[in-house]
């Protein structure tokens, strides 16, 4: 074990700003809820619509479209289920009912479109290619007036692929279908075009961005409407009930007015460690297939499958050496499954098992990468002997 340690998992969490945490301490300082009428409350009230604004401006959309939540689960939930139940699952006449969804969305979508589907929500999934673009020409054959629902994510949290959400956007507005994205990944790693035509809700997190978890926001068109998750107070345009964390959305403000305004800059930086890193490990290991779209990524987004190797086996001895990543797999219940993104993309599932993603932010340096390629070579040897079935067998 090693006390240097190389953070590179930025894609599942990231350090929170200073900046961040001065503004939720200063405003969990005071007491008062947002929807009290006095003094404290007032107060409250207009820090959290202070907050919305500066997300607004920021963002280029209204203040009224910007819907706080708890994160980006509830944003993908509230969108994904608002919009198939406001369609009507019960099939009454005129309703829309199905669902058209990308076989690679994150898991706080694509759970809840199973959910749906087992509740007897029909489902069409949009097939992807070797590089996890969606296929437009089937999305545009399919889109019609019985459905409820186009879901896409702006890019995908696993292989970093972006997709064109202008052209899905243009498509469904032309067939007057809500189109829903999970832009999480894409916040401040890529510029986002919030207002484009067609595109009807966008599911934000502020833990991705150096706001405190627990906080995020679902950017709904001023003129959609959707089915609640849970009813109460009647908070944030009737569609998410609750009190509101004022000092989370303070400190959500602050982190996305610095993801937009660094956007250009973290980008390139980002994007220069990762062509880096990628063409080291595949000097090293000319067997590694880097997973993904290698034009249309996302700029901090290293996706490698090493063939002959197993992912857990490889973050481990990773972490063992100081180097903390991800693997390309979900694990349910304790059983090791291979990832679904990758079984999408037509990968085989053994081989889909053997694979490792490595997130940049805005605060990793050349040294980190320096310290990957220094131990990878170690470990991939290692994980290639705990992953031959002859070794396995004598144990």
């Amino acid at each position: 074990m090693t006390d240097r340690r190389v953070y590179l998992d930025h894609a599942a969490t990231t350090r929170l700003l200073p900046a961040a945490a001065q503004a939720w301490a200063a405003a969990a300082a005071q007491v008062g809820n947002p929807s009290s009428l006095h003094t404290s409350g007032r107060r409250a009230r207009r820090l959290v619509e202070e907050s919305r604004e500066s997300i607004a401006e920021d963002l280029g959309v209204r203040p009224s479209e910007v819907v706080f939540t708890s994160g980006g689960t509830e944003a993908d939930n509230l969108a994904v289920k608002g919009f198939a139940w406001l369609g009507d699952p019960l099939g009454r006449q005129g309703s829309r009912r199905r669902i058209l969804a990308s076989p690679i969305e994150h898991h706080a979508v694509l759970d809840a479109v199973l959910w749906l589907q087992e509740q007897g929500q029909p489902v069409e999934w949009i097939p992807v290619d070797a590089l996890g673009r969606v296929d437009l020409d089937y999305l545009q054959q399919h889109l019609d007036s019985d459905v409820a629902l186009c879901t896409v994510m702006w890019a995908n949290n696993e292989v970093g692929t972006v997709q064109p959400v202008a052209d899905i956007a243009a498509a469904c507005r032309e067939a007057g279908v809500p189109f829903h994205s999970d832009a999480v990944q894409a916040l401040g790693a890529l510029p986002l075009d919030l207002t484009l035509p067609g595109l009807t809700s966008v599911a934000l997190s502020g833990h991705k961005i150096g706001a405190p978890v627990g906080v995020g926001a679902l950017i709904l068109d001023r003129d959609a409407a959707l089915v609640p998750l849970q009813h109460g107070g009647g908070q944030e345009r009737e569609v998410r009930s609750g009190t509101v964390d004022a000092a989370s959305i303070a400190a959500f403000a602050v982190a996305v007015h610095e993801a937009v305004t660094e956007q250009v800059v973290s980008a390139a930086h980002m994007a220069m460690l990762r062509d880096r890193l990628i063409e080291g490990i595949t000097g090293l290991a000319p067997d590694a297939v880097v997973n993904g779209d290698l034009v249309d990524r996302l700029p901090g987004n290293v996706h490698v499958t090493f063939p002959g190797c197993e992912g857990d086996a490889l973050l481990m001895l990773l972490d063992a050496a100081g180097v903390e990543c991800s693997t390309g797999s979900a694990c349910t219940s304790g059983i090791p499954e291979p990832s679904h993104v990758l079984i999408a993309m037509g990968v085989d599932p053994r081989t889909a098992r053997g694979s490792l993603r490595f997130s940049l932010s805005r605060n990793s340096t050349d040294a980190d990468v320096d310290r990957v390629l220094e131990v990878l070579p170690a470990v991939l040897d290692r994980a290639a002997r705990a992953s031959s079935p002859r070794l396995r067998s004598r144990v």
